[in-house]
């Protein structure tokens, strides 16, 4: 890959990433004029509201923060697939292979069909399936580990068996259930969506998705050589298990709190990170932010679309991100000239 090609694409997605979020500020119910978009942006730029207080109540405390949030989710999810697939060095790993999103599911479940924190609302379920999300996470690691250590063949399975339980246990609490309403709500929350989003709710998975980031830059050569294989990795001193371990914890952590707040979002881990590496080639250092700007990207192109396709109703986004993830995955496969974790 060559460098000016890589140190074109960075700023070149970054300008598409705002282009987006400007449009997709303006789909909804009812579509806003781009230039009535700009104009509130710019008034709320330079500390004042828009003459037209319902337009800025609109956009400024509607849309800009669930775009916002779209772009925050879509690039952590995207990164923790990079990094997923790396920890295992399976391509077909996305950043749900912990069981972290079906264990944030019983949690969900189990707020909504109880009703017991019904006051706190988003806030409850919230909390409901980030306690689900770790306890999930833990139970992985400490399955593994009891079984000899986190390699990458006992994380998928251990990964994959629990995620199927705790997803069997999520549809017992829906069928003891007698609320009528819960099933709906429940299966709305794992089919993911952002319709929640404040700005209340940006600050925590803003701040964590760039911490997690910052620290997979930091450790980039590691995570090359690792790609690499563990032996390859060991030999030119690289703790191993210890990047493992630490490995698993960020990611349980930066996807619990994605999946907290957005639900189940598939195929965007999954699909974002394999069109990164055509892009920018699989250097983590390239490839991480790369990963980001696509994911965010992709997410608030996709949230946008379920706003408008059947209008005034709004599809759950990741029943879209699974319609277009699909076969868009099976098109990047197809590229004879695409490897796998190599240039």
């Amino acid at each position: 890959m060559s460098r000016a090609r890589t140190s074109l694409a960075l700023p070149v997605m970054g300008a598409l990433l705002i282009a987006a979020m400007i449009v997709a500020t303006g789909c909804g119910a009812e579509t806003i004029p781009l230039h009535d978009v700009v104009e509130v942006l710019r008034h709320r730029i330079a500390g004042t509201a828009h003459t037209d207080l319902g337009l800025d109540t609109i956009v400024w405390q509607l849309r800009v923060p669930r775009t916002i949030l779209a772009a925050i989710v879509g690039a952590g999810l995207a990164v923790a697939g990079a990094a997923m697939q790396t920890l295992v060095r399976n391509p077909l790993a996305d950043p749900y292979l912990l069981g972290v999103s079906s264990g944030a599911g019983v949690g969900a479940a189990a707020v909504i069909t109880s009703g017991v924190f019904a006051g706190a609302g988003l806030w409850a379920l919230s909390a409901g399936a980030l306690a689900g999300a770790f306890a999930a996470a833990a139970a992985v690691f400490l399955i593994a580990l009891a079984q000899g250590g986190l390699t990458p063949l006992r994380l998928v399975l251990t990964g994959t068996v629990l995620g199927s339980a705790f997803a069997a246990f999520s549809s017992y609490l829906i069928f003891r259930s007698s609320d009528p309403s819960a099933a709906q709500s429940v299966l709305f929350w794992l089919l993911g969506s952002l319709s929640g989003a404040d700005w209340t709710r940006i600050l925590l998975p803003a701040c964590v998705v760039a911490a997690c980031l910052t620290a997979l830059l930091l450790a980039a050569n590691w995570l090359d050589a690792l790609n690499l294989g563990p032996d390859t990795a060991a030999s030119i001193g690289v703790p191993v298990r210890e990047l493992r371990i630490a490995l698993f914890v960020l990611l349980a952590v930066l996807v619990g709190v994605l999946v907290a707040v957005s639900g189940g979002i598939g195929f965007v881990g999954l699909v974002v990170p394999h069109a990164a590496r055509l892009l920018v080639g699989p250097r983590h250092r390239v490839l991480l932010p790369a990963s980001a700007l696509c994911g965010a990207t992709f997410l608030v192109i996709a949230d946008a679309a379920t706003r408008v396709l059947v209008r005034p109703t709004e599809i759950p986004v990741g029943v879209l991100t699974g319609l277009i993830g699909a076969p868009a995955f099976l098109l990047l496969m197809g590229r004879r000239t695409y490897r796998f974790g190599a240039a």
